[in-house]
């Protein structure tokens, strides 16, 4: 921190010696000794606290770029995706021009025809909804009666008779 050599230490010493007398030198040695400790910690410290702000800054700044990047990234997939649907557009257009019964407005419902043929799982207003399995619970009974999970309550003497102990007589 400072730069004092030996020589200099030693005339310290003797002035402060002088000075204090050798009751007192002790207990300031050791003061100072303490005050010199932390002060080298309060300053491994800041040089901590600003290592940490740095490394933070470096990292805000590679989320901006990461972020950039990625929307530059969505906007190309998006792009792309527009393109090939506007392909994939024209080309059905053209394939069903020349067939009988299927037209531009036609396709559209055909479309959704096959949506409602899709299975149970989508809801039509016609159309039952799909009932719960097992009842309505949300346990399977084969795997109540397995774990012996008990759909009923035992009153206090039917326990009492399931788990008395048995004595032989």
């Amino acid at each position: 921190m400072f730069d004092i050599g030996i020589s200099e230490l030693g005339v310290i010493g003797v002035v402060a010696l002088i000075v204090l007398g050798p009751e007192k030198l002790p207990r300031v040695a050791r003061t100072v000794g303490n005050l010199m400790g932390r002060a080298q910690r309060y300053m491994a410290d800041v040089k901590a606290e600003v290592n940490r702000q740095i490394e933070l800054d470096e990292l805000r700044d590679m989320k901006s770029a990461v972020e950039t990047s990625v929307r530059d990234i969505h906007g190309a997939v998006s792009k792309n995706l527009g393109d090939v649907r506007d392909e994939f557009d024209s080309a059905w257009k053209e394939a069903t021009t020349g067939l009988p019964g299927i037209g531009s407005a036609e396709a559209g419902s055909a479309r959704s025809g096959e949506l409602a043929d899709a299975g149970p799982y989508l809801a039509e207003p016609g159309r039952p909804k799909r009932l719960k399995r097992n009842g309505g619970q949300s346990v399977p009974l084969w795997y109540r009666r397995h774990s012996r999970l008990r759909g009923h309550a035992l009153s206090g003497a039917a326990r009492m008779a399931r788990y008395r102990v048995r004595t032989r007589a």
